[in-house]
């Protein structure tokens, strides 16, 4: 009887765009030459991510600051709406959002960069 019935797949999401897969035998054997490509990948996602987290720290992070250094900043209102409010409620989640899609597109373009630079040392 369950013989007709195809395989049962899950589906967790949406498929994904992916980035071309290489071959990754040099990893794989961890060579020195794979260590090599390997830690410059993961070196320049640090890099990446700590740009990323600096300007979160500097945007964001900065406002509590600016409000306790200027006290009269707190004073300010755009129309019935307190300045801290609009900015920390209203002006905070478009450019987090903004933060995240630039991280990921940076991010993918940085493996698409390591997938062809392992098939160039491939070929």
């Amino acid at each position: 009887m369950s013989e007709g019935r195809p395989e049962r797949v899950r589906v967790s999401g949406p498929p994904r765009r992916g980035t071309p897969r290489a071959r990754t035998g040099d990893i794989d054997d961890e060579t020195q030459l794979g260590r090599v490509y390997l830690g410059s990948l993961l070196r320049e996602q640090l890099r990446l991510a700590l740009r990323t987290i600096a300007l979160l720290v500097v945007t964001v992070g900065s406002l509590p600051l600016a409000f306790h250094l200027l006290p009269r900043l707190s004073a300010v209102h755009v129309g019935p709406v307190p300045l801290a409010w609009l900015l920390l409620g209203a002006l905070v989640y478009p450019l987090l959002v903004l933060l995240g899609w630039s991280y990921v597109r940076r991010a993918e373009r940085n493996e698409r960069d390591f997938a062809d630079l392992m098939s160039e040392a491939d070929g």
